[in-house]
């Protein structure tokens, strides 16, 4: 983009009227050169709003601004294009375990091909290469289902971006309105405020001591001060001082801003280059499973080498087709070793989780952010609003000449002003009041507003400053103080405690009045006068002593206290303050660095009492997170005496339990930071910067950290914690970006029922694994143990050379398909149990799989392995357990019906095994019946199994053979002891516990 300049005498034309079309035309025209032909910095702001044809006092109306955003599009940078589905599903075959299969397809299709050249002349063998068939029909079917899996994590991710979408306030229809940033528009009014990310780019229109960080964008490192006067000559992007950028953040002040810039056409598109195609970082569960799968391919592989070599060495190859049959050896044994949906389930069932949490009001922006919840030890919080009700309410308002109570509650303007031992109100004391109530809502940047429902009120802004406003309007001191008009501002940071506004008097010949609020005992070492019975004089030291007390004893009864004053400029030029800098032009600099001036020789008019009552629900989660062995920390700016008693309210701390203030932490070395933060779980008059210390000394203690934040300052020690938490309803954009969770209720207790979430996600996702494991282990077993022991179990016929494996490839393969699918994912939903938050929190160093685990994985395979070849050895002559009904029958004969057997008894053994595996000591009898999700599974695997052995086609594909009934109950009683020997392990496992 060049920066040529617009004509004005084109934007200063009147309009005519042309006919819609081409006035639509126009419009484009003129948006399309002010976006990309021409620098607005160099622009007159009113001009640059007329080219955009928007009234800054209104903003665009909502027909309009639809009208505009289906002609520019959605304001957003371009991102990679989306996969094609077909891809996508191709995608699932690009696995180093599907090129096995592929490789165990060529190898059967070599051998029918070599059978069907080799033999005899009239001798039956298999019209169709089955073996091949079906290898390729399952490897289809897992694609289908990997890929059904993967399209539901997507859309549950997808669900989450949407819950997380940045939002931004506009100027619309003549009102302030919350909407979607990819719905602004150029010719969209910004309203801008501390800790909003910037949504476009904008020239503004007016600022209130605005600074904003372009660290991201221009490289500086410090904010720069915004004014919205019209540059005299093209400047370098970061000395564009009456320029808003897209991305970069409002760290201190207010303003407004009309969009000349959306999505590709910011100063960020620009050098976009597709900023938002990221790689997706594998998580640590996923790295932990598939340096699982690795160990197991590696173990199968070794097993799988000794095997070949015993045989090789025992029998000999005597032809191709020994070699092919030891090869498709090779081929079942990493088949069965490998569960194959592993991936796609762990992603579904962390998918599926987080969906649930986002129905609970916790919004998880990263699926793997569930592994770190499980695993929090502290969970350091803010007060208001987290623990309390973010219901603020003004009930006291203290003055020089005495004390008021106001009725009501809630943000309704509906109450009166009451003596607190019920007699009339003193007409000096109620003056007093109303003059501090009117410095509280004229310092203020909060807005009380009728909402669309009759009797119904909205706020924006701050919950605090918008119950003075109530309050105002409860005692009509709003109405008393209408005739003053902010000129400039002082914003309130969380370091100065304090918020100061100068305004204009219109019925005393225009002359300045500061009016200021903040903590009290800040606000007072700013004061030198009182104001008492509608006079000022010097503040005493007695007054000041009894101020503090006031203070004290308010804090005592968990009220939060604001301060208020106010200073009589006796001037009505802003240059003419005593104390103020100018220029060489007479030109003040940024008021908000001159407050040394503004805010010295204050009047103290009085104080109000904030009453913002704990959330009834807070106590039982603070318990609950007590026996889950979770710290809570509580961490506010309200006054000690506030905060502890709050604390101790809701058993945080005991009644007589203190807290710690930023001052006292900042006079700490690390040693003592550590020792204190280990001990002291209250934290009062604390600043953003405390809390990262906070954080990172819990940290270093080997804790993992949940903190909460809202305010932009917050970002870094939300950032910097292991689980940062932003408030969804009073949270910055740019605290919710640093966030890994938000909460949309501002709620503590969401917070603890995210970990209790967290922990039960995690405990699922440790059944499915040491059920799918300790299952594919027995068919390794099975496989393994077959063709060692085949002489002695009757599988080898003595008359025959060369190996004979227990189960065809074909038959794993089927046996994967059923298992390891639904049952897996339906015990990814399987209901918490009730232990599951009386157990201290995992550490994150912690193995997925344990060694305990490993062992319920080698003892349940080994039994597996065992019943299934203990069914096949019934079934064959020269067996162990041989029936000798099957005496008449030949060998190979057998050999079907022995495989059906072993095949049906490892099918029923891994549903019982499911059953089983649901904890790793609680008894399966428990809650037996309570995921029914996983009934259907078994049900679902049980009458696909009677289809593999029953439908004749079936038959000749996976070489099976109809079971008589008799043979159902061997099936059903064998695989049944999987269930029997996990419930003796478990009893030994409790029973040691217990010692």
């Amino acid at each position: 983009m060049d920066d040529r300049i617009i004509d004005p005498s084109a934007l200063s034309r009147e309009p005519h009227v042309e006919p819609e079309d081409a006035k639509e035309t126009q419009e484009v025209k003129a948006q399309q050169a002010l976006l990309n032909d021409v620098d607005p910095s160099l622009t007159d702001a009113d001009q640059v709003a007329q080219a955009l044809n928007v009234d800054p006092r209104t903003g665009l109306s909502s027909d309009e601004a639809k009208r505009r955003l289906d002609k520019f599009g959605p304001n957003e940078l371009a991102s990679a294009p989306p996969v094609p589905k077909w891809k996508k599903f191709l995608q699932q075959f690009q696995d180093p375990l599907v090129y096995l299969l592929l490789a165990a397809t060529a190898i059967s299709l070599v051998a029918w091909i070599i059978e069907k050249v080799n033999a005899a002349p009239g001798a039956e063998g298999e019209a169709l290469p089955f073996d091949s068939i079906v290898i390729v029909l399952i490897l289809i079917v897992n694609a289908i289902l990997g890929y059904m899996q993967e399209a539901k994590a997507e859309e549950a991710v997808n669900a989450l971006s949407e819950m997380t979408a940045p939002t931004s306030n506009v100027l619309r229809n003549g009102r302030v309105e919350r909407i979607n940033t990819t719905d602004i528009v150029p010719g969209d009014i910004l309203v801008l405020g501390e800790g909003d990310t910037v949504p476009a780019d904008g020239r503004l229109l007016a600022a209130a001591s605005l600074r904003i960080a372009e660290a991201s964008l221009t490289g500086e490192s410090v904010p720069v001060g915004k004014k919205p006067a019209t540059l005299d000559s093209a400047k370098a992007l970061g000395d564009r001082a009456n320029m808003v950028f897209n991305g970069t953040s409002v760290t201190q002040g207010t303003g407004r801003a009309i969009v000349t810039g959306t999505g590709m056409n910011t100063q960020v598109g620009k050098i976009a280059d597709l900023l938002q195609s990221t790689e997706d970082e594998a998580t640590p569960l996923q790295k932990e499973m598939n340096h699982v799968s690795k160990i197991l391919g590696i173990a199968v592989c070794i097993i799988a080498v000794v095997v070949l070599l015993a045989l090789a060495v025992l029998e000999g190859f005597h032809s191709v087709h020994d070699v092919i049959d030891s090869l498709l050896l090779a081929v079942s044994l990493a088949v069965a070793a490998v569960p194959e949906g592993l991936a796609a389930i762990l992603t579904v069932v962390l998918a599926l989780g987080v969906q649930r949490m986002a129905a609970h009001h916790a919004i998880v922006k990263k699926l793997h952010s569930v592994e770190t919840l499980g695993s929090a030890s502290v969970i350091c919080s803010d007060k208001t609003g987290t623990l309390t009700r973010n219901e603020m309410t003004v009930e006291r308002v203290v003055v020089p000449s005495g004390e008021v109570e106001l009725t009501g509650t809630g943000y309704a303007p509906e109450g009166d002003m009451v003596s607190i031992d019920g007699s009339a109100v003193p007409e000096n004391v109620a003056n007093e009041v109303l003059a501090t109530l009117g410095a509280g809502t004229l310092a203020n940047d909060g807005e009380l507003r009728e909402g669309e429902k009759p009797g119904t009120w909205e706020i924006v802004g701050d919950p605090t400053e918008v119950s003075l406003v109530v309050a105002a309007r409860k005692t009509h001191a709003d109405k008393k103080f209408a005739h003053f008009d902010r000129v400039a501002e002082i914003p309130f940071t969380s370091e100065r405690k304090r918020m100061s506004v100068i305004t204009r008097n219109a019925t005393d010949a225009g002359k300045l009045t500061v009016f200021a609020k903040g903590a009290p005992d800040v606000l007072l070492s700013y004061c030198d006068r009182i104001y008492v019975n509608g006079a000022i004089r010097k503040l005493t030291e007695g007054d000041r002593q009894d101020i503090l007390d006031t203070v004290e004893r308010l804090s005592r009864e968990a009220y939060r206290t604001l301060g208020e004053a106010f200073r009589p400029l006796e001037t009505d030029s802003l240059a003419q303050i005593p104390g103020i800098r100018t220029n060489s032009a007479g030109e003040i600099s940024d008021i908000s660095e001159q407050a040394e001036a503004i805010e010295a020789h204050l009047v103290w008019c009085g104080m109000v009492g904030i009453i913002d009552p704990p959330r009834t629900e807070v106590r039982d989660a603070v318990a609950e997170a007590h026996r889950a062995g979770i710290r809570t920390v509580m961490i506010t700016g309200d006054h000690p005496l506030t905060a502890a008693r709050i604390a101790s309210d809701l058993g945080i701390i005991a009644k007589d339990g203190k807290a710690l203030t930023g001052d006292e932490l900042d006079a700490m070395d690390e040693a003592q930071l550590d020792k204190a933060t280990s001990e002291v779980s209250v934290y009062a008059r604390v600043a953003p910067e405390h809390k990262l210390k906070i954080v990172e000394s819990m940290q270093r203690q080997g804790n993992i950290a949940a903190m909460t934040g809202d305010g932009v300052n917050d970002a870094p020690a939300v950032k910097s914690a292991d689980i940062g938490v932003a408030m969804g309803i009073t949270g910055t954009e740019v605290t919710k970006q640093s966030a890994k969770m938000i909460l949309a209720d501002d709620n503590f207790s969401t917070i603890v029922a995210a970990v209790r979430e967290g922990r039960g996600i995690f405990d699922n996702i440790r059944k499915f694994l040491r059920y799918l494991l300790s299952s594919n282990v027995g068919e390794v077993f099975t496989v393994f143990f077959g063709v060692v022991f085949a002489g002695w179990l009757g599988i080898k016929n003595p008359e025959s050379v060369g190996v004979t494996v227990p189960l065809l490839a074909t038959q794993l393969l089927w046996i994967n398909l059923l298992t390891d699918a639904a049952p897996a994912l339906a015990m990814g939903v399987d209901p918490m149990t009730e232990d599951v938050m009386n157990r201290k929190p995992r550490k994150l160093t912690d193995r997925v799989i344990d060694g305990a685990m490993w062992g319920d994985i080698v003892y349940i395979g080994i039994i597996m392995a065992a019943v299934t070849l203990i069914g096949m050895d019934m079934h064959l002559t020269g067996g162990l357990f041989t029936d000798r009904s099957v005496d008449a029958m030949g060998h190979d004969a057998q050999m079907v019906e022995a495989r059906t057997m072993g095949f049906t008894i490892l099918v029923f053994a891994q549903l019982f095994n499911a059953i089983a595996s649901r904890s790793h000591l609680q008894s399966a009898f428990v809650g037996l019946f309570s995921n029914k999700w996983l009934w259907g599974a078994i049900g679902l695997s049980i009458v696909l199994q009677l289809l593999v052995i029953y439908v004749p086609f079936l038959n000749t594909a996976f070489g099976t053979t109809p079971l008589p009934p008799m043979a159902w109950l061997e099936c059903i009683g064998l695989a049944f002891f999987v269930l029997v020997a996990s419930e003796i392990r478990k009893i030994f496992l409790r029973m040691r516990a217990k010692k």
